[in-house]
């Protein structure tokens, strides 16, 4: 094979200045000043990928509040293991949540913390002797007030903040659940019946974990046929929170609600495959936006929160 059909002397070229160029200067970030204030901080950070779209998002999240539209938080239980309670309750406070839903594992975790001020136990060490999920208070009470809160007709959410808020608890005051019942926003708890410690006890009544469960979803579907020019924030649920936004999202459309502009956000250490087609992808294909960000939720969440408070 002759070697002389490359010749790069021929090679076409360009003037650097007539072409676009996706990074520049003007976007850059700042070296951060010591005693400036967290806005200053937000603002020197550079305006690329991520960082831009944490900022975009939280003007999404700000058209939403201003227009009085629905923000929901949808999200797993490690947020509350990892300290975030009193970041989210602050948020439900000023009215920039406006609706709460968890899956089952949320309940346990928020009453241990309304309880005694701690969670958490070390699951591997507990396994080994069979004491995983034992705690008489956790499983007792929580079951009880679930029972006892479907007979009334109400669904577990709302049951669970009501026993909790009206309870002589030291912490309650640092309960998600109590908080949303207090303030009269929808708080609702998703369940896959075996999934949790207090459904391995006697006073677990599956009809009422059901029923309460069911009675959530409906409530959570209602919520989302006011979506429209809202927010929803799936935060570290992998799977549960996912297939439940997909499925509300269907029937309030079969119904004819209109729920096509709104923008969605993922935020996850990983992004997983539900979260990525049910929460980002699917549901805004029809308008609105949606965003996937990844980081530990100890780092991401705080940081989002101060970015809205500072924006309000």
């Amino acid at each position: 094979m002759k070697q002389n059909n490359i010749d790069l002397s021929l090679l076409r070229t360009y003037c650097i200045n007539e072409r676009l160029s996706k990074a520049s200067l003007q976007d850059a970030g700042r070296p951060h000043i010591r005693g400036a204030s967290f806005k200053e901080f937000v603002d020197s950070m550079p305006n690329f990928l991520a960082s831009k779209d944490l900022k975009l998002f939280v003007q999404e999240i700000i058209k939403a509040r201003q227009g009085n539209k629905t923000i929901i938080l949808a999200m797993g239980a490690h947020p509350i293991k990892v300290g975030l309670s009193p970041i989210i309750i602050d948020l439900i406070e000023k009215g920039v949540i406006t609706a709460f839903a968890s899956n089952g594992a949320s309940i346990i975790h928020d009453f241990e913390i309304a309880y005694q001020g701690a969670t958490s136990e070390d699951v591997a060490k507990e396994l080994d002797s069979g004491l995983f999920g034992m705690a008489r208070q956790t499983t007792q009470f929580l079951n009880e007030a679930i029972n006892n809160g479907v007979a009334r007709g109400v669904g577990i959410g709302t049951a669970i903040g009501e026993f909790i808020a009206k309870s002589d608890f030291k912490y309650k005051d640092k309960s998600i659940f109590a908080i949303c019942f207090k303030k009269a926003i929808p708080a609702t708890v998703h369940v896959a019946i075996g999934a949790d410690i207090i459904h391995m006890h006697p006073e677990a009544k599956g009809a009422s974990i059901g029923e309460g469960s069911m009675r959530d979803f409906r409530l959570f579907t209602e919520v989302v046929s006011g979506l429209e020019g809202g927010v929803l924030i799936n935060l570290g649920s992998a799977v549960i929170m996912p297939e439940i936004f997909l499925k509300a999202l269907n029937i309030v459309r079969n119904l004819g609600f209109k729920a096509n502009d709104f923008t969605t956000a993922n935020f996850d250490f990983i992004q997983h495959y539900r979260p990525t087609v049910n929460i980002l992808k699917r549901p805004t294909q029809l308008g609105g936006r949606h965003f996937a960000f990844t980081g530990h939720h100890e780092i991401m969440f705080p940081l989002l929160s101060a970015m809205i408070l500072e924006n309000l």
